[in-house]
This record gives C-alpha cells, sequence and structure tokens, in this order.
C-alpha cells in the first residue's frame, strides 16, 4: 500500500466507525435490504412473488459474493445489474423478482439518504460529549476571572468559564440544526426512471391506488417516516446541500474554538494536552505547539469549502437528471463528513485535556487591571470630593504615561502608583489596592453560566444522556 495515494481521512482522521458508514460493505448491504423491502412490499401489494422467494433473499442478505459482482461488472460496466445478478446466482428462485421494476436510483439513491442518516447520528453523538465536555470545564471555571480581549486588546474581564460558555453556545445552534436536517431527511422510494413510477403502473395494471401505497410501505420497513413526495430520477440533490451545510456549520465552530485556545495557548493560559513523549518541534526542543487545534482548524476549512460542492452539484442537474453529480457527490458527502468525524474526535480530546494555569491568568489580568479600574477609582475620588470633569482627564493622562511606561520602557504598570501620587484624587495607594479584585469586574460572568447550564445545556445532556460518555482517540 505504499506505492499508492491512501486518503489522510482514512489513515489519520477519521474513527473506524465513520468509515464503516460510508464502506462498500454498508452500502451492498443496504442494497440488499432495500430489494427485499422491495420484494416484501410488491408481494403484500398483490404481485406474484412468494414467501420462499423472499426467505431466500432474507438468507443471503449479509453473505455478500463480492468477488461474483466484480468480474460481471467488468464485463457489463454497470455496478447495479451487476449486483442484481451476483445476488441472484445465490438466490436462483427469487432471481426473476430482484429489482422488480425498479431503477438503479431506487438502491442508489435511497442508501445515500440511509447513509448520510446513519453518519449524522454519529455526528450527533460526538457533538453532543464535546458539549457535555465543555459544559464540565465551563462550570468549573465559572468563577475564575480572565482578560477578556476585544480586537485581541485586552477589555473588561470575563471569566474562563463564561469564555467556554461562547463555543457550546454555537456548538448547542450546531445541534439544533442537525436535530431539524437529520428529522427532515426522507427516502427517495421506488418512482422509476424520470420519477413518474410508469414501470409500477405496468405491474400492477393501472391501479393508482396501489400503488400510491408503494413508496410509504418502503418508508416503513427501511425506518423512515416517509419518502419523497416528487422527484426525478433522483432525490433532489439539495438534500445534500442541507446535509454538507449542517457539517460545514459544525466546522465553523470548532474551528473558532480551536483560534481560540491557539491564542490562549500562545499567552499562557491554557494548554491543549500535550503528552510526555510528544514533540513540538524538530529544531526547537522546548517548544509545545497546539498542534491538534491547528489540526480542527486545518480540517474544518476542508469542510467549510467542501460544503460548496453539493450547492454547485444541485444548482446544475438538469430535468430529471443528469450524471454529473456521481462522481462529486461520492466525494463530497463521503470526505465531509470522514473529515468533521475526526475534526469532533479532536474537539473531545482538546476539551478533555485542557490544562488551565491560574496564576498566569492572574498575573495578565492584574497587569491590565488598572486601567479597567478607573470608572470605579473616579467614583471613589468623587466621593472623597474630586469633580468628575477634571479627574476623568486627570485619569486619560495618567493611563497614557502609564501606558508609555509599559510599552515603551517595559516597566509594570505604575497607574496606581501614579494616581495615588496625584492629590487631586485625594486616595492613598492602599485604599487603590483594594480597588483590585478581579472578582469584581466581571460582571454577571458566573451568574450567566450557572443560568446558560441550567437552562440550556442540562436539558439536551438529559435527552442525550444515552449518547454520553464518549472518549475520543487520536491516531496522531
Amino acid at each position: 500500500m505504499n506505492d499508492r495515494y491512501v486518503s489522510p481521512l482514512s489513515e489519520r482522521y477519521a474513527s473506524r466507525e465513520m468509515q464503516y458508514i460510508f464502506s462498500p460493505d454498508m452500502k451492498f448491504r443496504t442494497w440488499r435490504r432495500l430489494w427485499i423491502a422491495l420484494a416484501e412490499t410488491e408481494k403484500e401489494l398483490g404481485l406474484n412473488i412468494t414467501q420462499e422467494q423472499i426467505d431466500e433473499l432474507k438468507a443471503h442478505a449479509e453473505d455478500i459474493n463480492y468477488d461474483v459482482a466484480k468480474e460481471r461488472e467488468r464485463v457489463v460496466r454497470h455496478d447495479v445489474m451487476s449486483h442484481v445478478y451476483a445476488y441472484g446466482v445465490q438466490c436462483p428462485k427469487a432471481k426473476g423478482i430482484i429489482h422488480l421494476g425498479a431503477t438503479s436510483c431506487y438502491v442508489g439513491d435511497n442508501t445515500d439518504i440511509i447513509v448520510m442518516s446513519e453518519a449524522l447520528k454519529l455526528v450527533k453523538k460526538k457533538l453532543v460529549n464535546v458539549i457535555a465536555e465543555l459544559a464540565a470545564f465551563a462550570d468549573e471555571y465559572k468563577d475564575l476571572p480572565t482578560l477578556a480581549f476585544t480586537h485581541f486588546q485586552p477589555a473588561q474581564p470575563t471569566t474562563v468559564g463564561k469564555r467556554a460558555t461562547l463555543w457550546m453556545q454555537e456548538f448547542l445552534m450546531d445541534l439544533e440544526d442537525l436535530n431539524y436536517v437529520a428529522g427532515s431527511l426522507k427516502l427517495l422510494g421506488s418512482k422509476g426512471t424520470t420519477g413518474t413510477q410508469a414501470s409500477f403502473l405496468e405491474l400492477f395494471d393501472g391501479d393508482h391506488e396501489t400503488i400510491d401505497k408503494i413508496d410509504p410501505m418502503i418508508a416503513e420497513k427501511m425506518g423512515f417516516s416517509a419518502c419523497y413526495p416528487v422527484s426525478g430520477q433522483t432525490y433532489s440533490r439539495k438534500v445534500d446541500t442541507r446535509v454538507l451545510n449542517i457539517l460545514a456549520g459544525i466546522a465553523a465552530s470548532a474551528h473558532k474554538f480551536s483560534n481560540d485556545i491557539r491564542l490562549l495557548q500562545h499567552l499562557k493560559q491554557v494548554e491543549e494536552p500535550f503528552e510526555k513523549t510528544q514533540i513540538g518541534s524538530s529544531a526547537m526542543a522546548y517548544k509545545r505547539n497546539p498542534m491538534r487545534s491547528e489540526r480542527i482548524a486545518s480540517l474544518s476549512r476542508y469542510v467549510i469549502c467542501d460544503a460548496l460542492n453539493p450547492a454547485i452539484t444541485s444548482a446544475t442537474q438538469w430535468f430529471e437528471r443528469t450524471l454529473d453529480d456521481s462522481a462529486n457527490k461520492r466525494l463530497s458527502v463521503a470526505e465531509g463528513f470522514l473529515a468533521i468525524d475526526g475534526i469532533l474526535d479532536l474537539c473531545l480530546n482538546v476539551v478533555d485535556g485542557l490544562v488551565v494555569y491560574p496564576k498566569v491568568i492572574e498575573k495578565q489580568l492584574l497587569a491590565e487591571l488598572p486601567f479597567m479600574a478607573t470608572e470605579n477609582i473616579m467614583m471613589d475620588a468623587v466621593k472623597a470630593g474630586g469633580d468628575r470633569q477634571e479627574l476623568h482627564e486627570r485619569i486619560r493622562e495618567l493611563s497614557m504615561e502609564a501606558g508609555k511606561n509599559v510599552k515603551v520602557e517595559g516597566k509594570d504598570n505604575n497607574l496606581l502608583e501614579l494616581i495615588a501620587a496625584d492629590p487631586a484624587f485625594n486616595l492613598s495607594e492602599e485604599e487603590l489596592r483594594s480597588c483590585m479584585d478581579p472578582s469584581k469586574y466581571v460582571g454577571r460572568a458566573p451568574r450567566q453560566v450557572e443560568v446558560f447550564l441550567r437552562e440550556n445545556i442540562k436539558p439536551v445532556l438529559e435527552e442525550n444522556k444515552e449518547l454520553l460518555g464518549l472518549k475520543a482517540e487520536i491516531n496522531v
């Protein structure tokens, strides 16, 4: 295998579980389930199909004779008819009723919907666990003050836990979108070569009422609530667009999360997991690069771009169908899911092992806090008899002087000393120091975390409790 290209999505990023969902084995087993569902439906609606034939099909639903199918495909150059033939070799009594009245898209498109539905279930499972891990992190650090940043410039403090709720909320939006789209997926059903069910009109002697029952019966047998009411030969490719947009949304949320972690790691406030034997740089032995977060960002960009493929494919289909969707679709849908699977595993791994450095956080916060505290200091000085307008101007001037000391001279922030030395404020340095409790400046952040977890996150985790407890394994 070292002499040919192998997708890194399979080798490095996606889980075995997601890879199986998009495997040939999953596809062809589903084809056979669909052929059984069709035959059972036709029998139940009165066609001359025997229980013996149905039983024969069921007996060979799992033991696919791939060698026969591959050999046949070399001759006929048609994958569906090759597998019809191979199934018929195993089921000689049922050979004549396999795929009866159907076109290739009956197995191809219905299987694609089933595969995407199963893949969305796995994505949901991992997304719920990411939210759960972030919830535990936010709860643990809801009271820990830290510098907030606007424009990546120091701003009014928040808490470490409150910042985590911002990541969580975006993932929660993705979960809501996923639930809606996954819940709205329908099968194509069996609608024939141009969606008119003309072949069934022939099979059932023009009995429209009986034919109306075919799609609902197939949907029920395959675990779906319904089929799309109308179609051409294929289900609308807009379905793929909606599904991949869910993945792109998750990728955007993951990318933002990973960017914040990378910036925080630069500040030495928070670090992603770093294993004892891990090497950060081939040249700089001391380095601890945020490689997991960087990989999240890298794969997320891929998924965001990949979501354009189904949209363009949907836009460029002609009339009842063209085949320029096929090659693009089998790449973009599968690889989008494989990539998002890897992204969510990485998110799980990162959040589960996040390391927080409270002393560094406190030191950096205290270095900027005098600037944040100037409003409170000014109010205290007014209470002591000062003039607000004059004090505002003095604080502005002293803040600029202190800023110059920090940025030009490389000194510590001495704003408090400058204010204490100014008689206009009539405040001692000790009195000023009493204003430097960081918890006074985080507003309602701790309370917001508590309410968000209780009102928004806990119900979701309770509703999906059977999905919880997942741990991610990272290959590299």
